[in-house]
């Protein structure tokens, strides 16, 4: 088994912010000690097929050296092959845009990340897994769908490369254009389908999204549990009004709003919808959601 940590650095995280600042971050952590090699991506799902490929040659210690969509590809080349063995182990290093799942741990960003790395810090982490019809993704931090998604949609097929710009524009025609619709699915503990409306519905395994919007306050990433937040069909006005409470937690507060732990959520959906997964933009037809407990490492 290789006791070293391979590095996936995608050099364009953060509009190429990683790629200027990587030498040196990795350089400080093998001055500390840390026994490091080292992999490119140059293309989406790269990071994927090199933690994937290398899982195969006996590496279990990977290091996400990017953003939120780093890590997401590591995960999903980790399982299912990871399953049924010891959990695989994974510290994150942040020279993307955010990290939306570190922030549940620490707000010191690189340094926190780094310091983290070099002490070993580590601790159970649940891996959640949607099955949808086309096959199946993992995550560790939240998947959402409503109001978020659209956003994400719409800054993905519009606005890519905009940046915060296009962040803002996203939200404004999403706002003009407010979507509240029900996402048909059945929850652990529940004999009916909920059909109602709603502006978006989460399902989260840290706190965390958008860097600092901490859209689940309750989850834990080590309970064995989805937490799965609802937010009813508000209208503009109470959103707006309402939107700083998406940063301090107290949305889940709201008349509209609530929330749940789950071990399991079925969807019956008739098509399939935008989704928000870990910061990427995805269209996929839902069926089947579930954890798996304790089934990482992270290095927090």
């Amino acid at each position: 088994m290789n006791q070293k940590f391979l590095a996936v650095v995608n050099p364009a995280a953060g509009g190429g912010r990683c790629a200027r600042l990587v030498a040196s971050a990795l350089d400080k952590l093998r001055a500390g000690g840390l026994q490091l090699d080292v992999e490119e991506t140059a293309a989406v799902g790269d990071a994927t097929r090199i933690a994937r490929k290398a899982y195969a040659h006996g590496y279990r210690k990977f290091l996400a050296v990017g953003g939120d969509g780093t890590s997401y590809e590591i995960v999903n080349g980790l399982f299912p092959e990871a399953i049924d063995g010891d959990p695989p182990t994974l510290g994150f290093l942040p020279l993307g845009t955010g990290n939306s799942f570190l922030r549940d741990f620490t707000d010191r960003g690189v340094e926190g990340a780094m310091e983290a790395m070099l002490a070993q810090r580590t601790q159970p982490c649940d891996v959640l897994r949607m099955v949808h019809r086309d096959g199946v993704i993992y995550y560790i931090n939240l998947l959402s769908v409503g109001f978020a998604a659209d956003v994400n949609a719409t800054r993905s097929r519009s606005f890519a490369g905009w940046g915060e710009l296009g962040y803002f524009l996203s939200i404004f025609l999403r706002l003009a254009r407010l979507d509240r619709r029900p996402f048909p699915l059945r929850a652990e503990g529940t004999a009916d389908t909920d059909r109602r409306r709603c502006l978006f519905l989460t399902f989260n395994n840290s706190k965390f999204t958008g860097g600092t919007m901490m859209i689940a306050p309750d989850a834990r990433v080590d309970d064995g549990l989805v937490e799965y937040v609802r937010w009813g069909p508000i209208g503009r006005i109470g959103l707006i009004r309402n939107l700083s409470t998406l940063y301090d937690g107290t949305h889940v507060k709201h008349p509209l709003a609530e929330r749940r732990a789950v071990r399991q959520i079925e969807f019956q959906l008739d098509s399939a919808v935008d989704v928000m997964v870990d910061g990427e933009a995805l269209t996929l037809h839902l069926e089947k959601l579930d954890v798996l407990p304790s089934a990482l490492r992270v290095v927090v």
